[in-house]
């Protein structure tokens, strides 16, 4: 069993917005996969729309409903990202060995 500084904050959140955090000492298990395909797959989501950004600054017609939109998308995107940054920052800090 992990200790309590070494919890893995998964990406999603719990009941009220709050912070949902795995105890395991097996990177394979099935929670650990599954937090790991979520992950993956929140960094994808804000790659694309980070792509769809770009394209609608271009864009000197777009619509304000679609700016809008692409804001609200954008800024859930930036929570899950900054979510996995927090979470693998940690994870990379309790794996490094101490130097002394």
């Amino acid at each position: 069993m992990t200790t309590p500084n070494e919890l893995r904050l998964l990406p999603w959140a719990g009941p009220e917005g709050k912070p949902c955090y795995l105890s395991t000492d097996d990177r394979g298990s099935y929670m650990s996969r599954l937090a790991d395909n979520i992950e993956a797959a929140q960094l994808g989501a804000a790659a694309e729309l980070l792509e769809q950004a770009a394209e609608t600054l271009d864009d000197p017609d777009a619509a304000l409903d679609e700016t809008r939109r692409l804001t609200t998308e954008l800024t859930g995107a930036l929570w899950n990202v900054l979510r996995v940054a927090t979470s693998r920052g940690h994870l990379l800090a309790v794996s490094e060995p101490q130097r002394i």
